[in-house]
């Protein structure tokens, strides 16, 4: 029996595939110095920043000495808020609470989500919320899931884990977890609405619809 289910973050509870495109389109309009620039700008560091190793605060005087451009560190916030949070799935996510215990498994950076879980308030919703740059683990890494296990005191057997990339999917059952692919290049959650009834075996309201 599925007691719990987990959601990626990035591509799955956003509209955005990548964390790092969001903030750094972000960052590319506001400054002027546009996306492909600031990418491969942040695109060095990305490793570390999403493993916890360092904070963009660290790396900041840094990124601002290769754009040869002065940023203010407050923009950094602001690129993080313009994450497009995705209401279907919410939706979704806010019928199966009270019914499953929720949570989340995301490799991010952890100021982007600590930003996040208090602008959106998802604490209230999801717990666990497993950040790799607050373990230092990737989901390339079944370390983890098992993580994630731990913190809410089941086996791999009672969890359902929800990814838009096969690869991660594919570490998670391997450890014995029920996986869905969320397919985010058609953003469908009436697919994916169809997809947890059918593996749960309930029934979930109709409201759902493609954004």
């Amino acid at each position: 029996m599925i007691e719990a289910v987990f959601f990626d973050f990035d591509g799955v509870l956003t509209t955005d595939k990548y964390g790092s495109d969001t903030t750094n389109r972000y960052l590319g309009e506001a400054t002027g110095l546009g996306f492909a620039k600031v990418d491969q700008t942040l695109e060095r560091h990305n490793e570390a920043l999403l493993l916890g190793r360092v904070s963009h605060a660290d790396i900041w005087p840094e990124v601002c000495r290769e754009l040869g451009r002065e940023i203010d560190y407050r923009l950094l916030d602001a690129a993080f808020r313009s994450t497009p949070m995705n209401a279907g799935v919410l939706n979704l996510a806010r019928q199966l609470h009270g019914r499953y215990r929720l949570g989340i498994i995301t490799d991010n950076k952890r100021d982007r989500m600590d930003c996040l879980r208090a602008l959106h308030g998802l604490d209230a919703l999801f717990d666990p919320v497993v950040v790799s740059a607050a373990v230092g683990l990737a989901k390339t890494d079944g370390a983890i899931f098992d993580h994630a296990l731990q913190l809410a005191g089941l086996r791999p057997a009672q969890c359902l884990f929800i990814d838009n990339s096969r690869r991660n999917l594919a570490v998670a059952a391997t450890l014995g977890m029920a996986t869905i692919f969320r397919d985010d290049e058609h953003n469908d959650a009436q697919a994916l609405r169809g997809a947890l009834e059918r593996r749960l075996g309930i029934s979930l309201a109709s409201q759902s619809r493609r954004l």
